[in-house]
């Protein structure tokens, strides 16, 4: 990207990577190998690390690829419960395309390395643990030069994202392919939008809006913690409550519509500001929620252009259900998700308004983005191609954390100034075992920190 969509020169991009810590200055990875192949087996085994819903969900991508055998090999999850329920239901969905005896089984807070040790170079890691320890895993995959599928967000904070960028430029001497699970970007219709809007369709972008309101949704809210659970088992179960873990619902939910949006435009934005707060503070039967989200918010981002992005979102039980995303351009309107995260027909209309009269085009792809990310990578990893989507995920990191910060601070805040931000929420997450204290502690009354906007006015809690 040039320096005006960006906002960010060559020269700052050196001193970030000069100056992210000493992930590789340590020389953690000597001797990385680049352009490696799989010996023996046009088979591609799979481990997955992270065993929750979406973790079992890409599992099954994985092994539904086209291109060629996968097999499910490991799995590894810090709750035997999880690991379990994920079995079973692979068990019921996969069974054929699996083979993860009880020996390639572990739980524990180290049994993502036991896990990757179980597969070749090469072969492929699926990560699926609350965000928080996406950096520490990527690090120990790069060490077995495996390929990686992991979720977003892949950072919570600056720190984070400054330890992804550094490990990335280590994945890449390595020749790894690593996908993200920004799907948007695989979306047929969306990637046909984006082309329109660069071949200038909509003429000059001056507007995006982006909303994702519904009610409480996963582990958004939370009440105390139940009696005989510490605080970590219970921070992690319901890692959508606490920052360090999953950066709340405004980095897990609305990171897409972000994502999206900022590919549309070309983009970075350069600042934020935003509101946000607590409508309620406890549940229909009275109890107090300990959570850190706020239940309402409002971003404004501006691009180098003077362009602006408005994003909303809400986790309100019995308010209205908006959840969908528009390009305002002079010429016209594009619609890049009628509903969901990156639901079609993406469309273009003459105008500022939806209207079937005006429709100047309209997709018509029904392929899932889901499966199409895992064709992308895998087909990728067989060809010897390049494909890495860890640095534009940092930078979508970046930007929806700098919005969460925005509100949850009451400041305007820079894209610089979150990417050099020093407040780590999850600081010593890679030795974390179960006898740790949690990185978050509740006060006397039950209660986690909360943003304060105005009063805490350089960090989030």
């Amino acid at each position: 990207m040039s320096k005006q969509k960006t906002g960010i020169d060559e020269t700052s991009r050196r001193e970030f990577l000069r100056t992210t810590g000493t992930v590789a200055a340590a020389g953690l990875l000597p001797g990385l190998a680049r352009g490696f192949h799989l010996q023996g087996s046009d088979e591609i085994r799979v481990a997955l690390v992270g065993c929750g819903g979406r973790g079992s969900g890409a599992a099954v991508n994985a092994v539904s690829v086209k291109s060629g055998p996968v097999k499910l090999v490991a799995m590894a999850d810090v709750f035997q419960d999880r690991l379990d329920s994920s079995y079973q239901n692979l068990q019921e969905n996969i069974k054929d395309r699996m083979d993860v005896p009880p020996a390639r089984r572990f739980v524990s807070f180290d049994g993502y390395k036991q896990a990757m040790d179980c597969l070749r170079p090469g072969d492929v890691v699926i990560f699926t643990t609350p965000p928080a320890f996406r950096w520490s895993h990527y690090r120990y995959a790069i060490e077995k030069k495996l390929n990686v599928f992991m979720e977003k967000p892949i950072a919570v904070d600056g720190p984070a994202c400054r330890k992804m960028s550094e490990l990335n430029e280590l994945a890449k001497a390595a020749s790894l392919k690593v996908g993200v699970g920004l799907m948007s970007r695989h979306t047929i219709g969306m990637q046909q939008l984006e082309k329109r809007i660069r071949d200038g369709e909509l003429g000059e972008v001056l507007l995006m809006r982006g909303y994702r309101m519904h009610g409480p949704a996963a582990s958004f809210q939370s009440t105390s913690k139940p009696e005989g659970m510490t605080d970590l088992e219970y921070q992690i179960r319901r890692f959508h409550s606490f920052l360090w873990a999953s950066g709340g619902c405004y980095s897990d939910y609305y990171i897409h519509h972000i994502d999206h949006l900022i590919w549309l435009k070309g983009a970075l934005p350069v600042k934020a500001q935003g509101v946000g707060g607590r409508h309620y503070k406890s549940n229909s039967q009275g109890k107090p929620f300990v959570d850190q989200n706020f239940d309402s918010y409002v971003v404004e981002y501006t691009f180098g252009d003077g362009s602006k992005f408005f994003f909303e979102g809400r986790c309100v039980e019995g308010a209205a259900n908006i959840y969908a995303s528009y390009v305002h351009g002079t010429k016209g309107l594009g619609v890049a998700s009628r509903w969901g995260d990156c639901g079609g027909p993406q469309a273009i209309y003459r105008g500022q308004n939806v209207d079937r009269a005006a429709l100047v085009w309209q997709s018509d792809d029904e392929s899932n983005p889901y499966q199409n990310e895992w064709e992308v990578l895998i087909d990728s990893i067989r060809a010897g191609r390049p494909h890495n989507e860890v640095e534009s995920a940092v930078n979508t990191s970046i930007a929806t954390c700098m919005g969460r910060m925005a509100a949850h601070t009451g400041q305007e805040i820079t894209f610089e100034q979150l990417r050099n931000c020093a407040h780590e929420f999850g600081e010593g997450v890679d030795k974390l075992d179960y006898d740790s204290p949690a990185p978050l502690l509740a006060g006397q009354d039950g209660r986690y920190p909360v943003p304060m906007p105005g009063i805490k006015r350089d960090r989030e809690y």
